[in-house]
């Protein structure tokens, strides 16, 4: 039989060092075992993520540019990121020429309006004064027919008969030019109404660009630190950036007394994540500072992020603490508690082998190897816990033996009717 030595888990890497170092050819082989731990066991998911305030105050730029069709609006100067600031300091300027080009076209609409009101001015005018003077007209040559209708009586029955016919023809013209009258009015009331309603939205649309033009000044809503948004790209808004009419947040000022971290965790472990299990938070920033957490959101919808070949859910972690060195922006590391057990015995995965869906370790039984059934529980990324089939002080091997024919196993049932 050839030799074995045994060698404690510490010094596995040292040996596999030494054999890769010396060759591994000769007569002797180094067999790694280990024996099983107790104690806490932790199921984590750790990833990396990025501090931001819970609650903040945005720093926006113009509101309504959709409503004078401007969709995009691009920076043109800002002051430093972390800059602190106090109420109606100067934050960003945003670039004015597609929105004075906009007011230059509405002060020509309005320039128009005001022309066409004048003309519908000058034009009803007239008109009502040409059929005032119709009326006039119309009063004299109804006289006129009186007249001639009181002469008439001395003439014979048919002249004064045509006398009577012309004066009820020139009183019905009177009345009809009347109600015409009335209507001329109305209706140049109405003209006048429809063009000064123009002149008066043409007016509203030069006001509204002036208006949001001061916009384009964009200061301080309150006191605090300036942090920049960041793009759908991922990175941060800089001089020459666009912002969206739909969301023209240029900033924002954070509230640092409570931070979280946001964190992606892959499609295949955020099945493990659920809100309220905590997580123990690092910052990569200050090396020794560590935070406790707990979730508060798992995304239902994964997204694509640059740098990651399959999806990604985001997981956002409420920081416990209130630290005044915690800062927007710093990188943390985060390990999500997923489960944990006080008091249990594990071995590491690589001990475990399967066959026919039942898990085995290969240990040692004097100076041979057998294999023993295991009943496993919860599993981390290097370790699993072992229910049933072993003892701490049995020793197991980290892969398998090299001569395994006739190898005897040992089921759970055999163990219990031994014991």
């Amino acid at each position: 039989m050839k030799k074995k030595y045994w060698i404690p888990i510490s010094a596995v890497a040292l040996l596999l060092l030494s054999w890769m170092l010396l060759g591994g050819e000769g007569e002797d082989s180094v067999v790694l075992t280990t024996t099983p731990k107790s104690g806490e066991f932790v199921v984590d998911v750790t990833t990396t993520g990025e501090l931001r305030a819970k609650n903040s105050v945005e720093i926006r730029g113009p509101q309504g540019g959709r409503d004078v069709r401007l969709f995009n609006l691009t920076i043109q100067r800002l002051i430093p990121e972390g800059t602190i600031v106090e109420k109606g300091d100067f934050v960003a300027e945003l670039d004015r020429s597609e929105i004075t080009g906009r007011l230059q076209d509405a002060m020509l609409e309005l320039q128009q309006a005001q022309s066409q009101v004048t003309q519908v001015s000058l034009d009803s005018t007239l008109t009502l004064s040409q059929a005032r003077d119709n009326l006039i007209n119309l009063e004299y040559a109804l006289e006129e027919r009186q007249i001639a209708l009181d002469q008439s009586k001395y003439e014979s029955p048919a002249v004064q008969r045509q006398a009577e016919i012309d004066l009820d023809k020139a009183h019905r013209q009177l009345e009809q030019e009347k109600k015409n009258y009335v209507t001329k009015v109305k209706q140049a009331e109405a003209q006048m109404s429809e063009v000064e309603a123009d002149l008066q939205e043409e007016q509203n649309e030069v006001n509204k660009i002036r208006e949001l033009m001061t916009e384009f000044t964009v200061q301080a809503p309150a006191n605090g630190m300036i942090i920049y948004r960041r793009t759908g790209n991922g990175s941060k808004i800089s001089e020459g950036s666009e912002i969206s009419a739909w969301n023209p947040t240029v900033a924002e000022l954070p509230d640092f007394s409570v931070m979280e971290s946001v964190t992606y965790v892959n499609e295949v472990d955020v099945q493990k994540v659920q809100t309220g299990q905590n997580v123990i938070v690092g910052l990569d920033a200050i090396q020794n500072k560590t935070l406790t957490g707990n979730v508060t959101s798992v995304a239902n919808i994964g997204e694509q992020r640059s740098g990651s070949n399959s999806k990604v859910y985001e997981v956002v972690v409420e920081i416990s603490e209130t630290d005044s060195t915690l800062r927007p922006a710093m990188t943390t590391s985060n390990r999500i508690i997923v489960d944990r057990m006080n008091d249990a015995m594990f071995v590491p995965l690589e001990t475990i082998h399967v066959q026919d869906s039942t898990s085995f370790v290969f240990k040692q039984s004097g100076l041979s190897a057998v294999m023993q059934e295991v009943d496993l529980g919860l599993m981390n990324e290097n370790e699993v816990v072992v229910h049933r089939g072993l003892n701490l002080d049995d020793i197991i091997y980290l892969s398998v033996p090299e001569d395994t024919s006739g190898i005897d196993k040992l089921y759970l049932e055999e163990a219990i009717t031994s014991n």
